[in-house]
């Protein structure tokens, strides 16, 4: 089975999930989210994801220089994008349960 539909109706809630803990630059988040089992995740869709949750008011950003390249923009979730989290995880909690369900019935 293709994930890549799949993933991305979940990236905006995977990548608030590995917000929530410790804030991230682009890279890093794609990192954790391939650590996490997401191995199909692409930068540019993850990068793409930060600056529309950016946009959207659930993450704030700040500049770290670094000393091995160019400055990195980190990404922080903020109480709004927490907030979505909390939402988000319950909606993902009910639809999963609702599938397995029904994949349960046709196992049967």
């Amino acid at each position: 089975m293709d994930t890549s539909q799949l993933l991305k109706g979940v990236l905006d809630l995977a990548v608030l999930a590995v917000l929530r803990k410790d804030d991230g630059y682009g890279y890093d988040v794609v990192r954790r989210l391939r650590a996490g089992g997401l191995n199909g995740v692409g930068d540019a869709s993850v990068y793409g994801t930060l600056r529309r949750l950016y946009n959207a008011g659930m993450l704030t950003s700040y500049v770290v220089p670094s000393e091995e390249g160019p400055h990195r923009k980190y990404y922080s979730i903020n109480e709004t994008g927490r907030a979505r989290l909390a939402e988000s995880r319950e909606t993902w909690r009910s639809f999963a349960s609702t599938l397995d369900g029904l994949l349960e019935e046709v196992a049967a």
